[in-house]
């Protein structure tokens, strides 16, 4: 049950904090990380982290930096010192930027004190149907010395045949019998653990479900499930 819970992240994309914490209280049984976005972050900044963290949840910090390489590399600090477990970069913001995050977020969380973060790029969004930049922007990824990449269930078997340490982070985890909302590309929960996917982001279908806790149980089964060949 623990390896599956630090493989589910809750997308707690709110703006409110409280709103937040109540979600990620409610499914912090079966899932173990709290995916901070732009939303949250815009309204909580800091303290959306840190709120996260006290509950004892890791934290993917999904804000997709993307500017020039001196101020990713900065602003990868700041948020290395605050903990996060996981922080993400627009890999079209090409290969020194990216080593720029990569090494402010290690230098962050150096100084913080915290465990290893783990740098991610941005492959391509899964709202986007269109991948032709995916193969080049896995090659920055990896030139720069990121940890992982985010990419749909699509691309898990070409990224960890790229190189097989790479964390792949899937957004876009829908049930079966649910709507797609945004997503252009999409798993199921099973479907993205039976693919090789090590975290599996998960936002409506849980956040919006009318019993949240019930929906994040469903989740950790089909994954459970999955992983265990049952």
């Amino acid at each position: 049950m623990m390896d599956v819970r630090r493989k589910l992240a809750v997308a707690l994309d709110v703006p409110d904090l409280d709103r937040a914490e109540q979600l990620a209280k409610e499914v912090a049984p079966w899932f173990g990380i709290a995916k901070v976005g732009l939303e949250l972050y815009s309204a909580a900044g800091p303290e959306a982290i840190a709120r996260m963290r006290a509950l004892d949840l890791e934290v993917f910090a999904d804000i997709k930096l993307h500017d020039i390489p001196t101020t990713v590399g900065r602003a990868a600090r700041v948020l290395g010192r605050q903990g996060v477990r996981y922080l993400n970069f627009h890999a079209a913001g090409g290969t020194e930027m990216l080593r720029a995050g990569v090494e402010g977020l290690a230098e962050g969380a150096r100084d913080g004190g915290h465990e290893h973060a783990i740098p991610i790029a941005v492959t391509v969004l899964t709202s986007d149907p269109e991948t032709g930049a995916f193969d080049e922007r896995l090659a920055r990824a990896i030139e720069s010395g990121c940890g992982g990449v985010v990419c749909s269930v699509d691309e898990i078997e070409r990224v960890h045949t790229a190189r097989s340490d790479l964390v792949t982070i899937v957004p876009g985890v829908r049930f079966a019998d649910g709507p797609r909302h945004d997503q252009a590309r999409v798993g199921t929960p099973e479907g993205v653990a039976e693919a090789g996917g090590n975290v599996l982001v998960v936002g409506r279908a849980v956040t919006r479900a009318d019993d949240p806790r019930a929906a994040a149980e469903r989740v950790s089964d089909a994954v459970t499930h999955a992983l265990s060949g049952s």
